[in-house]
């Protein structure tokens, strides 16, 4: 069965030109042209993905993705006209997995959006289970728990603790992260990764403003502080 990629832009030239492009490479597409469709087409359906514009009729795409987050960790791909670097990282704070800025290439679309799949599934990552402490990251079931409490991580949220953890002790700067994590260098995306950062410091840390687990090396980047025992 094809995996279901919910296309949602007010533009519908961009709407037939992607969703063509996203048909071609096997995914079934369904788009729609404002938020308010947005969220009935996605409770409808449940895709495995949504392809969400920020500049929407009827509700703007960032309180979609707010919708969309309050019960679901399906991945989210923003595209963005808006050149406000805030924008942006309001989306990835949002929980968004990564965004594209307009105008771009409809191929890089359907990377990106491959990437992020492969993410959210575990194709990337080896059949592993990994312990530091409380936390215990199993990468079959792409899961992670910390005191045997699950947590409700975005795949990009999971690549990066998966990464950290891995390089348990090792401080790795934002471009090592964004390559190893999300699997491509994007220019400009560099200081973005600090968004997912905060993200999974919510839901990792007993206190966040202090973390334990995922600290700051200031100047050089992220490391993940603690030893971490393969299984």
């Amino acid at each position: 069965m094809s995996l279901r990629i919910l296309l949602v832009d007010d533009d519908r030239d961009i709407t037939g030109t992607l969703g063509a492009y996203l048909e071609q490479a096997g995914f079934a597409v369904a788009s729609v042209h404002d938020g308010a469709a947005a969220l009935a087409e996605f409770q409808r359906t449940k895709p495995d993905l949504v392809v969400l514009d920020l500049g929407l009729p009827e509700i703007d795409g960032l309180d979609v993705a707010r919708a969309i987050r309050r019960d679901s960790e399906t991945p989210i791909i923003m595209l963005t006209a808006r050149v406000d670097e805030a924008d942006r990282l309001v989306g990835l704070e949002l929980g968004a997995d990564d965004y594209v800025a307009k105008p771009f290439s409809p191929r890089e679309v359907v990377a990106r959006v491959k990437a992020v799949l492969r993410r959210s599934s575990g194709q990337r990552l080896p059949a592993d289970i990994t312990r530091a402490g409380p936390i215990v990251l199993n990468r079959a079931a792409h899961t992670a728990t910390v005191s045997e409490v699950p947590l409700d991580l975005t795949p990009t949220e999971f690549a990066l603790l998966n990464v950290l953890m891995q390089n348990a002790g090792r401080t790795l700067n934002r471009l090592q992260l964004i390559e190893q994590a999300l699997g491509y260098s994007y220019d400009g995306y560099d200081r973005t990764i600090d968004a997912h950062i905060r993200n999974l410091r919510l839901k990792l840390e007993s206190d966040p403003r202090n973390p334990r687990y995922v600290v700051t090396v200031y100047g050089v980047g992220y490391k993940f502080a603690g030893a971490a025992d393969e299984e």
